[in-house]
Protein backbone atom coordinates (compact mmCIF):
# COMPACT_ATOMS: atom_id res chain seq x y z
CA UNK A 1 0.00 0.00 0.00
CA UNK A 2 1.07 3.08 -0.92
CA UNK A 3 1.84 5.81 1.69
CA UNK A 4 0.27 9.17 1.31
CA UNK A 5 2.86 12.30 0.62
CA UNK A 6 1.09 15.94 0.94
CA UNK A 7 2.26 18.33 -1.58
CA UNK A 8 3.56 21.75 0.08
CA UNK A 9 0.50 23.64 -2.44
CA UNK A 10 -1.99 21.65 -0.44
CA UNK A 11 -0.63 22.66 2.95
CA UNK A 12 -0.94 25.96 2.05
CA UNK A 13 -3.92 26.11 0.47
CA UNK A 14 -5.77 24.93 3.62
CA UNK A 15 -3.47 27.83 5.42
CA UNK A 16 -5.43 29.84 3.09
CA UNK A 17 -8.84 28.56 4.35
CA UNK A 18 -8.36 28.74 7.38
CA UNK A 19 -7.33 32.68 6.84
CA UNK A 20 -10.88 32.53 4.97
CA UNK A 21 -12.59 31.56 8.07
CA UNK A 22 -11.31 34.18 10.04
CA UNK A 23 -9.21 31.16 11.92
CA UNK A 24 -5.23 31.90 10.74
CA UNK A 25 -3.77 31.56 14.23
CA UNK A 26 -4.71 27.39 13.56
CA UNK A 27 -1.72 27.80 11.22
CA UNK A 28 1.59 26.03 12.25
CA UNK A 29 4.17 27.95 13.12
CA UNK A 30 2.13 31.16 12.85
CA UNK A 31 4.19 34.10 13.90
CA UNK A 32 4.62 37.73 13.51
CA UNK A 33 7.52 38.01 10.81
CA UNK A 34 6.30 34.57 9.19
CA UNK A 35 2.12 35.19 8.16
CA UNK A 36 0.87 38.43 10.43
CA UNK A 37 3.51 41.47 8.49
CA UNK A 38 2.92 39.72 5.34
CA UNK A 39 -0.51 40.59 5.12
CA UNK A 40 -0.33 43.88 7.37
CA UNK A 41 1.86 45.36 4.46
CA UNK A 42 -1.28 46.41 2.46
CA UNK A 43 -3.19 48.20 5.46
CA UNK A 44 0.18 49.57 6.54
CA UNK A 45 1.01 51.42 3.18
CA UNK A 46 -2.42 52.82 3.17
CA UNK A 47 -1.59 53.82 6.60
CA UNK A 48 1.59 55.65 5.78
CA UNK A 49 0.65 57.00 1.89
CA UNK A 50 -2.67 58.33 3.59
CA UNK A 51 -1.17 60.42 6.28
CA UNK A 52 0.21 62.24 3.21
CA UNK A 53 -3.07 63.95 3.51
CA UNK A 54 -1.65 66.16 6.50
CA UNK A 55 0.69 67.51 3.73
CA UNK A 56 -2.22 69.34 2.11
CA UNK A 57 -2.04 73.15 3.35
CA UNK A 58 -5.31 74.00 5.14
CA UNK A 59 -5.25 77.96 4.13
CA UNK A 60 -4.77 77.17 0.26
CA UNK A 61 -7.76 78.04 -1.57
CA UNK A 62 -8.46 77.15 -5.15
CA UNK A 63 -7.57 74.24 -7.28
CA UNK A 64 -4.21 73.49 -5.95
CA UNK A 65 -5.57 72.19 -2.68
CA UNK A 66 -7.88 69.98 -4.65
CA UNK A 67 -5.12 68.56 -6.58
CA UNK A 68 -2.70 67.63 -3.83
CA UNK A 69 -5.35 65.71 -1.91
CA UNK A 70 -6.03 64.11 -5.35
CA UNK A 71 -2.17 62.69 -6.51
CA UNK A 72 -2.56 61.66 -2.34
CA UNK A 73 -5.56 59.31 -2.43
CA UNK A 74 -4.14 58.33 -6.07
CA UNK A 75 -0.62 57.75 -4.17
CA UNK A 76 -2.97 55.82 -1.46
CA UNK A 77 -4.67 53.73 -3.54
CA UNK A 78 -1.95 52.57 -6.16
CA UNK A 79 0.42 51.69 -2.64
CA UNK A 80 -2.39 49.56 -1.43
CA UNK A 81 -2.53 48.01 -5.00
CA UNK A 82 0.99 47.23 -5.13
CA UNK A 83 1.15 46.17 -1.80
CA UNK A 84 -1.44 43.79 -1.89
CA UNK A 85 -0.23 41.86 -5.54
CA UNK A 86 3.49 41.83 -3.57
CA UNK A 87 1.76 39.91 -0.96
CA UNK A 88 0.34 37.22 -3.05
CA UNK A 89 3.36 36.90 -4.96
CA UNK A 90 5.72 37.02 -2.14
CA UNK A 91 3.39 35.38 1.32
CA UNK A 92 6.36 35.14 3.43
CA UNK A 93 9.32 37.67 4.19
CA UNK A 94 12.64 37.19 4.40
CA UNK A 95 14.72 39.04 7.45
CA UNK A 96 15.94 41.79 5.07
CA UNK A 97 12.55 42.97 3.94
CA UNK A 98 10.99 42.02 7.33
CA UNK A 99 13.79 44.74 8.60
CA UNK A 100 13.27 47.27 5.40
CA UNK A 101 9.33 47.31 6.12
CA UNK A 102 9.31 47.91 9.48
CA UNK A 103 12.23 50.51 9.40
CA UNK A 104 9.97 52.63 6.54
CA UNK A 105 6.99 52.62 8.67
CA UNK A 106 8.73 53.54 12.16
CA UNK A 107 10.30 56.58 9.86
CA UNK A 108 7.48 57.72 8.82
CA UNK A 109 6.08 59.59 12.20
CA UNK A 110 9.43 61.54 11.63
CA UNK A 111 9.06 62.13 7.98
CA UNK A 112 5.71 63.06 7.74
CA UNK A 113 6.25 66.54 9.92
CA UNK A 114 9.65 67.48 8.04
CA UNK A 115 7.67 67.40 4.78
CA UNK A 116 4.49 69.47 6.20
CA UNK A 117 7.30 71.95 7.09
CA UNK A 118 8.41 71.73 4.09
CA UNK A 119 4.81 72.20 2.17
CA UNK A 120 4.19 75.36 4.59
CA UNK A 121 7.67 76.68 3.94
CA UNK A 122 8.90 76.51 7.61
CA UNK A 123 6.44 79.21 8.55
CA UNK A 124 3.78 77.20 10.70
CA UNK A 125 4.17 74.43 12.86
CA UNK A 126 2.96 71.21 12.28
CA UNK A 127 -0.73 70.09 13.17
CA UNK A 128 0.36 67.25 15.11
CA UNK A 129 3.10 67.15 17.65
CA UNK A 130 6.26 64.53 16.74
CA UNK A 131 4.24 63.07 19.90
CA UNK A 132 0.86 63.01 17.88
CA UNK A 133 2.64 61.89 15.01
CA UNK A 134 4.21 58.73 16.76
CA UNK A 135 0.59 57.41 18.87
CA UNK A 136 -0.70 58.15 15.79
CA UNK A 137 1.09 55.57 13.87
CA UNK A 138 1.66 53.45 16.45
CA UNK A 139 -2.08 52.97 17.50
CA UNK A 140 -2.72 52.25 13.51
CA UNK A 141 -0.25 49.52 13.65
CA UNK A 142 -0.99 48.08 16.98
CA UNK A 143 -4.93 48.10 15.61
CA UNK A 144 -3.75 46.59 12.07
CA UNK A 145 -1.76 43.97 13.63
CA UNK A 146 -4.02 42.67 16.16
CA UNK A 147 -6.98 42.73 13.20
CA UNK A 148 -4.81 40.63 11.01
CA UNK A 149 -3.17 38.21 13.98
CA UNK A 150 -7.46 37.65 14.80
CA UNK A 151 -8.59 37.56 11.07
CA UNK A 152 -11.14 40.17 12.83
CA UNK A 153 -11.97 41.75 8.97
CA UNK A 154 -12.49 37.93 7.76
CA UNK A 155 -14.71 37.42 10.93
CA UNK A 156 -16.70 40.85 11.22
CA UNK A 157 -17.38 39.81 6.95
CA UNK A 158 -18.62 36.47 7.70
CA UNK A 159 -20.46 37.55 10.89
CA UNK A 160 -22.02 40.42 9.05
CA UNK A 161 -23.35 37.78 6.09
CA UNK A 162 -25.24 35.87 9.19
CA UNK A 163 -26.95 38.98 10.33
CA UNK A 164 -28.18 39.57 6.89
CA UNK A 165 -29.29 36.27 6.60
CA UNK A 166 -31.25 36.44 10.23
CA UNK A 167 -32.63 39.82 9.04
CA UNK A 168 -34.07 37.87 5.98
CA UNK A 169 -35.50 34.96 8.91
CA UNK A 170 -36.26 38.52 11.49
CA UNK A 171 -39.96 37.05 12.08
CA UNK A 172 -38.49 33.50 12.70
CA UNK A 173 -35.87 35.01 15.36
CA UNK A 174 -38.12 37.40 16.86
CA UNK A 175 -40.94 35.50 16.92
CA UNK A 176 -38.70 32.87 18.90
CA UNK A 177 -36.22 35.54 21.02
CA UNK A 178 -38.83 38.23 22.10
CA UNK A 179 -41.46 36.55 23.84
CA UNK A 180 -38.87 35.10 26.67
CA UNK A 181 -36.94 38.72 26.61
CA UNK A 182 -40.08 40.62 27.34
CA UNK A 183 -41.51 38.91 29.76
CA UNK A 184 -38.51 39.64 31.95
CA UNK A 185 -37.94 42.89 30.73
CA UNK A 186 -41.72 44.45 30.17
CA UNK A 187 -42.87 45.42 33.51
CA UNK A 188 -39.97 46.71 34.74
CA UNK A 189 -40.44 49.15 32.09
CA UNK A 190 -42.83 50.61 33.59
CA UNK A 191 -40.85 51.39 37.02
CA UNK A 192 -40.75 54.63 37.72
CA UNK A 193 -37.39 54.80 39.91
CA UNK A 194 -35.84 54.10 36.07
CA UNK A 195 -37.33 56.85 34.88
CA UNK A 196 -36.30 59.38 36.92
CA UNK A 197 -32.56 57.50 36.80
CA UNK A 198 -32.77 57.61 33.32
CA UNK A 199 -33.92 61.11 33.01
CA UNK A 200 -30.59 62.38 35.15
CA UNK A 201 -28.27 59.59 33.99
CA UNK A 202 -25.84 60.73 31.14
CA UNK A 203 -25.36 58.98 27.85
CA UNK A 204 -21.70 58.11 28.48
CA UNK A 205 -23.30 56.33 31.96
CA UNK A 206 -25.65 54.66 29.43
CA UNK A 207 -23.58 53.46 27.05
CA UNK A 208 -21.32 52.32 30.00
CA UNK A 209 -23.83 50.17 31.04
CA UNK A 210 -24.53 48.99 27.41
CA UNK A 211 -20.57 47.95 27.37
CA UNK A 212 -20.98 46.04 30.48
CA UNK A 213 -23.67 44.09 29.15
CA UNK A 214 -21.73 43.16 25.86
CA UNK A 215 -18.86 42.29 28.25
CA UNK A 216 -20.67 40.04 30.34
CA UNK A 217 -21.75 38.46 26.94
CA UNK A 218 -18.47 37.87 26.10
CA UNK A 219 -17.49 36.27 29.26
CA UNK A 220 -20.30 33.86 28.99
CA UNK A 221 -19.16 32.96 25.31
CA UNK A 222 -15.74 32.54 26.88
CA UNK A 223 -16.98 29.99 29.60
CA UNK A 224 -19.10 28.25 27.07
CA UNK A 225 -16.29 27.78 24.76
CA UNK A 226 -13.69 25.99 26.73
CA UNK A 227 -16.41 23.31 28.03
CA UNK A 228 -17.11 23.30 23.80
CA UNK A 229 -13.41 23.05 22.97
CA UNK A 230 -13.18 20.14 25.41
CA UNK A 231 -15.90 18.22 24.01
CA UNK A 232 -14.99 18.61 20.33
CA UNK A 233 -11.62 17.04 21.22
CA UNK A 234 -13.05 14.24 23.06
CA UNK A 235 -16.11 13.34 19.53
CA UNK A 236 -13.10 13.67 16.93
CA UNK A 237 -12.87 10.69 14.76
CA UNK A 238 -12.24 9.57 11.18
CA UNK A 239 -16.42 9.92 10.09
CA UNK A 240 -16.28 14.03 11.73
CA UNK A 241 -12.84 14.36 10.09
CA UNK A 242 -14.35 13.14 6.52
CA UNK A 243 -17.16 15.42 6.96
CA UNK A 244 -15.71 18.37 7.87
CA UNK A 245 -12.97 18.99 5.15
CA UNK A 246 -16.05 18.41 2.55
CA UNK A 247 -15.64 21.52 -0.01
CA UNK A 248 -12.06 22.29 1.67
CA UNK A 249 -8.56 22.08 0.42
CA UNK A 250 -8.51 19.10 2.64
CA UNK A 251 -11.62 17.18 0.83
CA UNK A 252 -9.03 14.83 -1.45
CA UNK A 253 -6.79 13.40 1.30
CA UNK A 254 -7.81 9.79 2.08
CA UNK A 255 -8.37 10.06 5.89
CA UNK A 256 -7.73 6.40 6.04
CA UNK A 257 -4.18 6.49 5.08
CA UNK A 258 -3.13 8.88 7.11
CA UNK A 259 -1.62 7.98 10.80
CA UNK A 260 -4.11 7.08 13.28
CA UNK A 261 -2.12 8.24 15.88
CA UNK A 262 -0.94 11.90 14.49
CA UNK A 263 -4.42 12.30 13.06
CA UNK A 264 -6.86 11.85 16.36
CA UNK A 265 -4.13 12.86 18.92
CA UNK A 266 -5.46 15.92 20.88
CA UNK A 267 -3.15 18.88 20.35
CA UNK A 268 -3.59 21.61 23.22
CA UNK A 269 -4.46 25.04 21.54
CA UNK A 270 -2.39 27.77 22.53
CA UNK A 271 -3.69 31.05 24.05
CA UNK A 272 -3.53 32.81 20.79
CA UNK A 273 -5.75 30.53 19.22
CA UNK A 274 -8.31 30.28 21.98
CA UNK A 275 -8.26 33.94 21.97
CA UNK A 276 -8.94 33.67 18.12
CA UNK A 277 -12.15 31.20 18.70
CA UNK A 278 -13.53 33.55 21.50
CA UNK A 279 -13.19 36.60 18.96
CA UNK A 280 -15.04 33.81 16.50
CA UNK A 281 -17.40 33.25 19.08
CA UNK A 282 -18.08 36.43 20.44
CA UNK A 283 -18.40 38.38 17.22
CA UNK A 284 -21.24 36.01 15.91
CA UNK A 285 -23.07 36.51 19.47
CA UNK A 286 -22.64 40.29 19.58
CA UNK A 287 -24.12 40.72 15.79
CA UNK A 288 -26.96 38.29 16.59
CA UNK A 289 -27.75 40.17 19.88
CA UNK A 290 -27.58 43.52 17.70
CA UNK A 291 -30.62 42.36 15.87
CA UNK A 292 -32.10 41.73 18.92
CA UNK A 293 -31.30 45.00 20.29
CA UNK A 294 -32.42 46.86 17.77
CA UNK A 295 -35.73 45.07 17.42
CA UNK A 296 -36.16 45.63 20.99
CA UNK A 297 -35.30 49.53 21.19
CA UNK A 298 -37.88 50.00 18.60
CA UNK A 299 -40.55 48.14 20.56
CA UNK A 300 -39.66 50.16 23.52
CA UNK A 301 -40.19 53.52 21.52
CA UNK A 302 -43.14 52.95 20.54
CA UNK A 303 -44.52 51.20 23.73
CA UNK A 304 -43.65 54.52 25.55
CA UNK A 305 -44.66 56.79 23.25
CA UNK A 306 -48.22 54.92 22.87
CA UNK A 307 -48.31 54.13 26.77
CA UNK A 308 -46.57 56.93 28.73
CA UNK A 309 -48.58 60.12 28.76
CA UNK A 310 -46.08 63.14 29.05
CA UNK A 311 -48.23 63.70 32.44
CA UNK A 312 -47.16 60.14 33.45
CA UNK A 313 -43.93 60.37 32.55
CA UNK A 314 -43.93 63.44 34.91
CA UNK A 315 -45.64 62.06 37.84
CA UNK A 316 -43.01 58.75 37.27
CA UNK A 317 -40.10 61.22 37.25
CA UNK A 318 -41.23 64.06 39.81
CA UNK A 319 -40.53 67.16 37.26
CA UNK A 320 -41.65 67.76 34.00
CA UNK A 321 -39.11 65.75 31.90
CA UNK A 322 -36.43 66.44 29.31
CA UNK A 323 -36.82 66.30 25.90
CA UNK A 324 -34.42 65.29 22.94
CA UNK A 325 -33.22 67.88 20.55
CA UNK A 326 -33.36 65.23 17.99
CA UNK A 327 -36.37 64.19 18.30
CA UNK A 328 -38.39 66.31 20.72
CA UNK A 329 -41.51 64.02 20.23
CA UNK A 330 -39.48 61.59 22.73
CA UNK A 331 -38.37 62.15 26.12
CA UNK A 332 -34.83 61.98 26.79
CA UNK A 333 -35.86 59.12 29.52
CA UNK A 334 -37.65 57.41 27.23
CA UNK A 335 -35.03 56.88 24.84
CA UNK A 336 -32.61 56.01 27.32
CA UNK A 337 -34.87 53.58 28.85
CA UNK A 338 -35.18 52.05 25.44
CA UNK A 339 -31.22 51.97 25.33
CA UNK A 340 -30.59 50.08 28.18
CA UNK A 341 -33.80 47.59 28.34
CA UNK A 342 -32.48 46.95 24.53
CA UNK A 343 -28.88 46.36 25.63
CA UNK A 344 -30.21 44.08 28.98
CA UNK A 345 -32.20 42.48 26.39
CA UNK A 346 -29.34 41.34 24.37
CA UNK A 347 -27.32 40.16 26.79
CA UNK A 348 -30.26 38.07 27.78
CA UNK A 349 -30.81 36.46 24.62
CA UNK A 350 -27.14 35.86 23.96
CA UNK A 351 -26.26 34.51 27.26
CA UNK A 352 -30.07 31.86 27.29
CA UNK A 353 -29.19 30.64 23.82
CA UNK A 354 -26.05 29.13 25.15
CA UNK A 355 -27.79 27.73 28.36
CA UNK A 356 -31.05 27.16 27.04
CA UNK A 357 -31.80 23.55 25.51
CA UNK A 358 -34.25 25.00 22.28
CA UNK A 359 -32.62 28.47 22.19
CA UNK A 360 -29.16 26.49 21.83
CA UNK A 361 -30.23 24.23 19.16
CA UNK A 362 -31.96 27.02 16.54
CA UNK A 363 -29.17 29.84 17.54
CA UNK A 364 -25.73 28.57 18.98
CA UNK A 365 -25.03 25.29 17.76
CA UNK A 366 -24.60 26.82 14.27
CA UNK A 367 -22.11 28.91 15.38
CA UNK A 368 -20.20 25.74 17.53
CA UNK A 369 -20.42 23.79 14.63
CA UNK A 370 -18.37 26.48 12.34
CA UNK A 371 -15.82 25.77 15.44
CA UNK A 372 -15.98 22.22 15.71
CA UNK A 373 -15.19 22.27 11.68
CA UNK A 374 -12.21 24.34 12.00
CA UNK A 375 -10.80 22.21 14.91
CA UNK A 376 -11.23 19.08 12.58
CA UNK A 377 -10.11 21.06 9.73
CA UNK A 378 -6.83 21.65 11.94
CA UNK A 379 -6.48 17.73 12.96
CA UNK A 380 -6.17 16.77 9.39
CA UNK A 381 -4.11 19.50 8.33
CA UNK A 382 -1.65 19.03 11.10
CA UNK A 383 -1.23 14.87 10.15
CA UNK A 384 -1.31 16.15 6.49
CA UNK A 385 1.64 18.58 7.52
CA UNK A 386 3.65 16.03 9.07
CA UNK A 387 3.64 13.62 6.22
CA UNK A 388 5.22 16.24 3.43
CA UNK A 389 9.14 16.04 3.20
CA UNK A 390 10.23 19.12 3.14
CA UNK A 391 11.36 18.66 -0.77
CA UNK A 392 7.16 17.96 -1.67
CA UNK A 393 6.71 18.75 -4.96
CA UNK A 394 3.73 20.87 -5.43
CA UNK A 395 2.17 19.68 -8.13
CA UNK A 396 -0.08 16.46 -8.00
CA UNK A 397 1.71 13.40 -8.97
CA UNK A 398 1.52 9.55 -7.85
CA UNK A 399 0.34 9.80 -3.97
CA UNK A 400 1.67 13.30 -3.86
CA UNK A 401 -1.43 15.56 -3.63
Amino acid sequence: MMMFTASRALVRNTERWFVRRGAPTMIEGYGFASHVLPRMLPALAFVAFASLAWLVPLKSVGSGRWVMLGVVIVLTMAAWAIASAFVRRQPTFSRPVTITVLTAYAAMPVTVPLLQLAVDDAVTPPALGLAGFVIFYGAAFLATMLATTYGLGKLLHRAVQHTIYDLRNSMHLLGRALPAILFVTLFLFFTGEIWQAMNRLAWWRVTLVVALFAMITVLAAAARLRTEIGRIEQDISPPTLASACRETPLSTVPIDELPTDSLLRTTQLSGRQVRNLLIMLATRQLMQAMVIGVALFAFFIALGLLVVTPETAEQWIGSPPLYSNLWPAAPVALLRNATLFAGFGSMYFAVISMTDADHRREFFAPIIDEVERILAVRSVYLAVRHTRPPTAPDAIGGRVI
